[in-house]
């Protein structure tokens, strides 16, 4: 078992544990494996907010708003994950023309607000919503970045989820 390397007590389901700040995606997948399928989703969805501004549809930011709420119905759910489904679905065919990358940059930031939101029927036990969420919104970044003429910054897009995750379980 890996030491801890910055001790903190969280509250997850009612019982303590000594948990350590989320620093590397061993760490992150780790944290997630614990979370219920609605702390996956809401995490999940801080995740693909983080890239909503490369999306262009206006039913994936609704989408993504509604992932972010707690007290949303199953319904809500539902409609929410259609939306963002259907736009990275769409979206899918124009990633191979040309290589628009903003094109691919959008697909990937839906696709972000659908893994946040997928029902619980397709995910098995190996797949978490919020590691599928942060996996396409990096991909988001990445494509965008091949357009962006600014210097790529001193903080990854991997680091700005730990940050996400650590706030979001209170493990600053």
């Amino acid at each position: 078992m890996r030491a801890l390397r910055a001790d903190a007590f969280i509250h997850l389901r009612g019982a303590v544990t000594t948990v350590a700040k989320i620093t590397s995606d061993l760490d992150l997948r780790d944290a997630l494996k614990g979370l219920n399928p609605d702390q996956q989703r809401r995490l999940g969805a801080r995740f693909a907010q983080r890239v909503a501004r490369l999306v262009t549809a206006e039913r994936v930011h609704r989408a993504i708003t509604t992932a972010l709420r707690e007290d949303c119905t199953l319904e809500e759910l539902d409609d929410a994950y259609r939306a963002a489904k259907a736009h990275a679905i769409n979206s899918y065919t124009d990633c191979g023309k040309e290589t628009d990358w903003l094109a691919q940059a959008d697909h990937f930031a839906a696709a972000a607000a659908a893994a946040a939101l997928t029902p619980e029927t397709p995910i098995t036990e190996r797949h978490n919503r919020a590691w599928k969420a942060a996996v396409q919104a990096r991909m988001a970044i990445n494509c965008a970045m091949m357009e962006s003429a600014d210097e790529p910054g001193d903080v990854t897009e991997a680091q700005r989820q730990y940050a996400i995750a650590n706030a979001f379980l209170d493990r600053d």
